[in-house]
């Protein structure tokens, strides 16, 4: 039973937000400033189980996470998607003219450039996380300054909200992971999504020869995400995500492809959270 997770963040924090939402039971939340810290309180046996955010649906792939999760050989057991709604919070009793600077973390800043492009005298600083902004202008007393977070820092740090969803694009996701030490021990039956890693030979076809074994499977992509391999220049790991209508079709696909491909890693395998 999971009763511990480490998120990356402060309460407030969309990470917190997953946190509350996954579990069944209320869990006991270890915040933690980076993902490093994040998956080393996890290895380190500090806690149960971890969120970390993926991929967004404005901003794309976080791929130092991917590089995280693959490097110390953590399972993804589960997945969460959250409405990101991005708002612009104060200190009460301000407008937006006397704001001078905001801070966010830097992906919250790349989804909302084009509100800000109406207001050029803030200057935007990129910041360790949206709520650990919004405590300290409560904690500091910091008149001048916004933070980008959600409702939910707002009501916890007594912030005013002067701009609600300024993110670019109104329907904003975020994909979260919860990844532990162990794999999954979700019944077979109920798995219906599977993340692996791999390596394909560097001549014409490979990768495709790999997908077509996907497809021949029955299986459907609905990710692929490329990362460097750091010790062999130009050359890639794919990390790819897949849906299935029964686990056999996805054991029949993973016994070929771990012949073809190098470096074949199951990542986890889950239930998928959207379909």
């Amino acid at each position: 039973m999971i009763k511990t997770v480490a998120i990356q963040g402060v309460k407030g924090s969309f990470h917190h937000i997953v946190s509350q939402q996954y579990f069944d039971k209320p869990v006991d939340a270890i915040e933690c400033s980076t993902f490093d810290q994040v998956v080393d309180s996890l290895i380190t046996k500090q806690c149960d189980a971890a969120i970390m955010a993926l991929e967004n649906s404005i901003a794309g792939s976080i791929i130092p996470n991917y590089a995280l999760i693959n490097k110390f050989g953590l399972h993804i057991v589960g997945e969460h998607y959250v409405d990101i709604q991005h708002n612009l919070m104060v200190l009460p009793n301000q407008n937006i003219k006397e704001i001078k600077e905001v801070y966010s973390h830097p992906m919250a800043l790349l989804q909302c450039m084009e509100f800000f492009k109406l207001h050029p005298h803030i200057k935007l600083v990129e910041d360790k996380d949206t709520a650990e902004v919004a405590q300290r202008i409560q904690e500091k007393q910091l008149k001048g300054v916004g933070a980008i977070a959600s409702v939910m820092a707002a009501e916890i740090f007594e912030l005013e909200i002067i701009a609600h969803s300024i993110q670019t694009i109104k329907h904003n996701e975020t994909r979260f992971v919860i990844v532990k030490r162990v794999n999954s021990e979700i019944p077979q039956n109920e798995i219906n999504k599977a993340s692996v890693r791999f390596e394909a030979d560097h001549k014409r076809g490979s990768l495709a020869a790999i997908l077509n074994v996907m497809s021949d499977c029955k299986l459907n992509l609905t990710k692929i995400q490329s990362l460097p391999i750091i010790e062999t220049p130009w050359k890639y790991a794919f990390f790819v995500d897949v849906t299935f209508e029964t686990y056999e079709e996805f054991r029949k696909a993973k016994s070929i492809i771990e012949i073809m491909a190098q470096g074949f890693k199951v990542l986890g395998e889950y239930k998928n959270a959207k379909k």
